[in-house]
Order: structure tokens, then sequence, then C-alpha cells
């Protein structure tokens, strides 16, 4: 019942430094940023750049993670599913849209997402993020 990737979101360490290198050598277009991340895309890739003081740190268990779609009325379904065959939640969902967070057998931080880079972008012009600005 997945679809695809949804986003990718990677925890950085310095969102000004990571927004020019994405948008300048590697031609990211730039959707919105705010003070603590930044969404760009490139063709259908969606990315998420999310400072972590982790990161900065150079410690374990940054915000890096890979999402993946699933329509809105599966998404009950695949999340009990995957609930069911035991897998271990990494973190709560604060944002808009349907979200498990959940570890693969090895750790990778894994997301099933039923939003959209649309549809959070339309969220986040009813409520921003603090210092979000839109391009």
């Amino acid at each position: 019942m997945l679809s695809g990737l949804n986003h990718l979101t990677l925890a950085v360490s310095d969102v000004n430094r990571s927004f020019d290198f994405y948008t300048n050598p590697l031609g990211f277009i730039a959707r919105a940023r705010w003070q603590h991340g930044a969404y760009l895309s490139l063709g259908e890739l969606w990315l998420c750049l999310s400072w972590d003081n982790s990161r900065a740190l150079n410690a374990p268990g940054d915000y890096t993670h890979y999402a993946f779609s699933v329509a809105a009325e599966n998404f009950a379904a695949v999340a009990l599913r995957l609930r069911q065959a035991g897998v271990k939640e990494w973190k709560s969902n604060r944002s808009e849209g349907e979200s498990l967070y959940f570890l693969d057998p090895d750790g990778h931080r894994l997301e099933i997402h039923s939003g959209d880079l649309a549809s959070r972008l339309a969220a986040c012009r009813v409520q921003p993020y603090r210092g979000m600005e839109f391009f």
C-alpha cells in the first residue's frame, strides 16, 4: 500500500549553509525557509532540511529519516500492520498529515506519511513556523 518516497529529511548543523548548498550548486528549488529548517524540491523529491543539535555535536540519533507515501485512506491499515509486526516507534507526529515514525531491523529511521509538500506548505501558510518565509 506504499506508493513511493514521500520526502527525505536531513538533520543539519547549519540551516543557512545547507540551504545555500542544496539550492546553489545542486539546483534544488526553495519552497520555504524558517528559523530551524527549509523545504526544497527537485523534480518529485521533497527535501526537508531540519536543524538538529545532535548533528552539530556529531552525536548519533539525529532527525535524518526516509519517509514513504501512503494514501490517507490506507494510513490506519498500514500503521496497524506495522505496529502488529512489532516495529519500534522513535517519534510522535507533530506536523501536518498523518505519520508513523519507526525503525527498521537495522535501526534506520523511517516514516510513513499521508501528506505531501503541497499540503505541508498550505498548512504552514495558515500556521507558519517561527521566521518562516515562502518562495
